[in-house]
């Protein structure tokens, strides 16, 4: 990709916005960077190391807010990350054609589409405990598809977690940050065994990143409604999805 400044501009200005609004519920934000850069027409190896880098940071944030506000519950977490790191770490060294690619990211799109609408609703008084096998069926899927697309998994377990009663919103959302940052970090570190490297310029829009990430995690884990925000990032997820598989 060539990067011209004016695209380089109005990337960093929307950058901050989106890191905002998936840190408030939780989320790093990969599949919101990942539309972003498909209007941008990034390449899908940049893509990858560029939503995980972001992850990491912006997830790192959300986890800290919402752990000490008092939602994680480690129980939750560890039967899904069990399996999830090292399937990570297995689809980062896994390298697809670009079309296939774009595919894939646009139906996992859909998931955040519905995340953002709140389609998924707020969870239920009653919990149930997660199984050790479901968390391993789950958590493996959702980090083979983390390390393939270089998303963290976040707005896939959320859901799937609150569907299936496993916990509160809150929870899920807490669950789903360090969720997003163990499967980023595996990612990244299977795509680097793979000879993948980082874009210099990918370091400076983590800065942009932070500061929307640092807000959102901080408004999200406390009473604060966002809704009209999250309807136009939904509108923005539709657009990306639908130029992917356009393209």
């Amino acid at each position: 990709m060539i990067f011209e400044t004016e695209s380089v501009l109005l990337f960093m200005i929307i950058l901050p916005l989106v890191s905002f609004l998936y840190a408030s519920v939780g989320h790093g934000g990969a599949s919101g960077y990942l539309a972003l850069m498909a209007f941008f027409s990034f390449s899908p190896e940049m893509m990858k190391s560029t939503a995980l880098l972001l992850n990491l940071f912006v997830a790192a944030i959300a986890f800290f807010h919402y752990y000490r506000e008092g939602f994680f519950r480690m129980k939750l977490f560890l039967p899904f990350a069990i399996a999830s790191i090292p399937m990570a770490f297995i689809g980062g060294t896994i390298e697809i054609e670009a079309a296939v690619y774009k595919k894939i990211l646009g139906v996992l799109l859909i998931f955040a589409i519905l995340k953002m609408l709140n389609v998924f609703g707020k969870g239920t008084a009653t919990i149930k405990d997660v199984k050790l096998w479901q968390g391993i069926v789950v958590g493996g899927g959702i980090g083979l598809l983390s390390g393939l697309i270089g998303i963290g998994g976040g707005i896939i377990l959320s859901p799937v977690i609150l569907l299936l009663h496993w916990g509160k919103m809150k929870e899920a959302a807490a669950v789903s940050a360090l969720f997003i940052w163990v499967n980023s970090a595996a990612g990244l570190i299977g795509q680097f065994s793979k000879g993948i490297t980082l874009n210099n310029i990918s370091f400076i829009w983590v800065l942009f990143a932070l500061a929307g990430g640092f807000l959102g995690g901080y408004f999200g884990s406390k009473r604060f409604s966002n809704a009209g925000l999250r309807y136009v990032l939904a509108l923005v997820l539709v657009l990306a999805s639908v130029k992917l598989f356009i393209i």
